[in-house]
């Protein structure tokens, strides 16, 4: 045993004299889901319990939490990836590297190390329920919208006439979401203008436009037809300021006149995504798929820059029955449907508390709570009480953002560029080396309730919208 600590731990963990035997008692007692496909082990010390779920289910995908890391290279599996508190990664990075993302989940404790381990134990179950809730919560979007994406992605390959090339910088980066905090924070945001890079998700941009600021770059990755709303703002009236550019999920809703915005491609890692942007000769930047814009904004903040990153209107709270700063994309919806009988306090009253009811706040906090904790002091929040922006943090970023990007034509005419990316995919669907992974990643996209629908019918979706989706307003 490599760690003389983890076999004082396991005399504790584990029985003396058949520890395996007592693992598969414990296993086979268990209420094992006969839907689950994947399991995560919390603290199974030197993992008994691993070996007899692997025994037990051996086409299962299994991981394992460590509340300690006297257990590398001291269990009876080596070869089952493992998180360790030194690992050097968060819980959740390492949960979403190591569980497919259409996985159904289970947790399986071993109930010893509870005991022993204590705060450290619990905190790892809260992480995986934690992780559980929000691939969930992913599954239930991709199944509603999965195939609104597909068609979006092939749309936006046609609307892209100029891609951005990024060369990464040391200056202070400002993201602004759409939570009414960003009212508070605009006067600090304008007075330093300058010297910052100003990323702002599409759903804060009406609320910029009225405060007179321009980004640097807006980010849209909202796949449903209500995103491109929030894009109108920069198209309202006049073109677009010249310095904003556009980054994008190419499964974004976006409005035809992106065209006139040089565009950075954010691909979220899929076989499928990667194969087609490629073939269309679009170059990407990875950013993983957080369900919400604002998350993806900050993963993209890191690539960019290596300076500090503040946030501001990221509340991710309704504040009494405000869940937005104003002015809004949707505030005409309100407005429009008003009346004496449904005046328009009563409708954002009802609508702050749909919100609170959905969860989905929670889901995103617990998300950048565990991200900004894992980057403590580089990642600020500029709230009511401190809206004003440090000049000392500022100055701690030597870099310039002129020269971040360089701008190049897309490649080939549009219908062209689809063609070739819908065409690859369908032959890397005969392909034996890509055809499990791409079954994989598209059917739940495209066919939520047939999770193991052929590739052909698969190839045959994908000539369809494909051939379709010309002039269709974003999805």
């Amino acid at each position: 045993m490599a760690n003389p600590q983890a076999h004082v731990f396991a005399e504790k963990l584990h029985s003396r004299y058949r520890p395996q035997a007592e693992a598969d008692r414990y296993i086979n007692a268990l209420p094992l889901r006969p839907d689950a496909d994947c399991f995560i082990a919390v603290e199974p010390a030197l993992g008994y319990i691993v070996q007899s779920l692997l025994n037990l289910r051996p086409e299962s995908t299994i991981a394992v939490l460590h509340a300690d890391s006297s257990f590398q290279d001291a269990g009876v599996c080596p070869d089952v990836p493992a998180w360790y508190p030194d690992s050097g990664n968060t819980v959740q990075e390492f949960l979403e590297g190591a569980i497919p993302e259409s996985a159904s989940v289970q947790i399986i404790e071993w109930k010893p190390s509870a005991t022993l381990f204590g705060d450290a134990y619990l905190g790892l179950v809260r992480e995986c329920a934690e992780f559980i809730r929000r691939a969930a919560a992913s599954r239930r979007t991709a199944a509603a919208f999965g195939r609104r994406w597909v068609r979006n992605f092939f749309r936006s390959l046609t609307i892209i006439e100029k891609t951005l090339l990024y060369k990464a910088a040391d200056v202070p980066v400002v993201i602004t979401g759409s939570g009414p905090g960003l009212e508070a924070a605009l006067p600090g945001i304008r007075s330093c203008r300058e010297g910052i890079f100003l990323m702002a998700a599409s759903s804060s941009l009406p609320a910029l436009a009225s405060g007179g600021i321009a980004p640097d770059l807006a980010i849209a990755t909202d796949g449903g037809g209500w995103a491109l709303l929030h894009m109108h703002a920069c198209f309202r009236g006049a073109s677009p300021p010249a310095p904003m550019k556009l980054a994008m999920g190419l499964t974004a809703a976006i409005p035809s006149q992106c065209a006139s915005l040089p565009v950075l491609a954010m691909s979220d890692g899929s076989l499928w995504q990667n194969i087609a942007l490629n073939a269309a000769g679009i170059p990407s930047a990875y950013i993983p798929q957080r369900g919400t814009v604002t998350a993806s904004a900050l993963e993209l903040a890191m690539v960019l820059s290596g300076g500090n990153i503040f946030l501001a209107g990221m509340d991710l709270s309704v504040r009494d029955i405000r869940s937005h700063a104003r002015p809004y994309g949707f505030d005409h919806v309100f407005y429009g449907a008003a009346s004496r009988f449904r005046p328009v306090y009563s409708q954002l009253f009802a609508r702050s508390g749909d919100i609170q009811a959905g969860g989905s706040y929670d889901v995103y906090a617990a998300w950048f709570n565990s991200r900004v904790a894992s980057m403590p002091g580089r990642v600020f929040s500029l709230g009511a009480s401190s809206a004003a922006l440090p000049e000392k943090d500022l100055a701690a970023g030597g870099g310039q953002k002129d020269g971040m990007f360089r701008v190049i034509a897309a490649k080939g005419p549009p219908e062209e560029r689809r063609a070739i990316a819908a065409d690859t995919l369908i032959a890397a669907l005969g392909n034996p080396q890509y055809a499990a992974a791409l079954r994989a990643e598209l059917a739940p996209l495209l066919f939520p309730s047939q999770p193991e629908a052929a590739a052909g019918k698969i190839a045959d979706a994908l000539r369809t919208i494909a051939g379709c989706c010309r002039g269709q307003g974003g999805g």
